[in-house]
């Protein structure tokens, strides 16, 4: 059974810092890509941040110089350390594995953890 487990979240003042966690058990971690994304009220879910099996990093604009992904495929877990928080980075987070094999896609999905950045 694939588990995605999101930790870290919480209330933050603007400025600071959070570090999120996703532990992952179920899946062969190494060889997927992982990411992080994010739901605001009203809003669609978007990537965030995201990290192939390689190690090559993409990220939101919005998030570019703030924000950095890392994973640990020795404790199968990917990271999301997030500095210089803004209110408008409030929102629910999410990690998700992807794997593709020919035409399949495997995609797994965390619970979430909230992150609410306000004064």
């Amino acid at each position: 059974q694939v588990q995605l487990v999101e930790s870290g979240g919480g209330l933050v003042q603007p400025g600071g810092s959070l570090r999120l966690s996703c532990a992952a058990t179920g899946i062969i971690f190494s060889v997927y890509t992982m990411g992080w994304y994010r739901q605001a009220p009203g809003k669609q879910r978007e990537l965030v941040a995201g990290i192939g099996s390689g190690g090559v990093t993409n990220y939101a604009d919005s998030v570019k110089g703030r924000f950095t992904i890392s994973r640990d495929n020795a404790k199968t877990t990917v990271y999301l350390q997030m500095n210089s928080l803004k209110p408008e980075d409030t929102a629910v987070y999410y990690c998700k594995a992807t794997r593709r094999i020919l035409a399949i896609t495997y995609d797994y999905w965390g619970q979430g953890t909230q992150v609410t950045v306000s004064s």
